[in-house]
This record gives C-alpha cells, structure tokens and sequence, in this order.
C-alpha cells in the first residue's frame, strides 16, 4: 500500500485532535490545523519542503494567535466567583439579621445556607447578592 504525503498529514492532524481530547489543551488543535493545512498543501500538489512550511506557518500562527487572545483577555475569573460556571452568582437571597461576626443563615433554594458578608459597608437586614460560594457558605453583598 503506498500512501501519499496527504494521509500523513491527515493522520497527524487527527493525532492531534485526540491528544487534545485527552489533555484538554487548545494549542494542540492549533497544531491539527497546521496539519490540516499541510494536508491540503499537498493536495494541490506541492512538494515536501512547501507542505512542511505551509503547516508550520499555519500552525505556528494560529497559536501565536490563540496565545495573544488569551492573554489580551486577562485572568480568568475565579470559578468560585465566576457566574459562568456557577448559575448562583448575581442571584438574590433576604437576609433578616447578620451576626456580630457578619455571619447568617438564608433560605436559598429550598435549603438553609450559611452566609457571610464581603462587602464595604456595615452589614443590615434586607436583599443581597450572591457574590461567590466558598464551600457551602454563600458570599454576600449589597
């Protein structure tokens, strides 16, 4: 069987992608799509030496590329904090009275929660929000 230099290329590419899956890192499918690239380099006939530069300029720029996004976008946010992750925060809870140490329990979704109150000002009764959960402790603030 004589395979030619595309099916290298594919094969390479879907190397990738499962190492990807299995590792769960995106500049692995950067990566893939190099190898992609070089795959369909060779379809249109290019020799060796080309498929190879034309998969690592791809490559190579697409996780320069990825690698700039990420970090123009800055930190992520903390899960425990991130509404993204966690469907609770920015929801509202009423609280009837804190405790000296800015301490209470709210019924929150059927259940007794503990609560603890981050925020600036002096802690009071009424409406707060869900800031973040630590453990099973709801972080509040006005």
């Amino acid at each position: 069987m004589d395979w030619s230099w595309s099916t290298y290329w594919w094969i390479a590419a879907g190397v990738l992608v499962a190492a990807e899956l299995a590792t769960g890192t995106f500049y692995l499918l950067m990566l893939a799509l190099g190898a992609a690239a070089g795959a369909l380099a060779a379809h249109l006939g290019l020799g060796v030496p080309g498929q190879m530069l034309v998969a690592a300029v791809v490559g190579g720029a697409a996780t320069i590329a990825w690698y700039l996004r990420r970090r123009s976008r800055g930190e992520p946010t903390p899960a425990a904090s991130n509404p993204d992750v966690n469907l609770d925060i920015g929801q509202t809870v009423h609280v009837e009275a804190w405790s000296d140490e800015g301490t209470t329990q709210v019924q929150y979704r059927g259940a007794a929660w503990a609560a603890r109150y981050i925020g600036q000002a002096p802690a009071a009764g009424g409406r707060h929000v869900i800031r973040a959960i630590e453990g099973s402790s709801l972080l509040l603030d006005r």
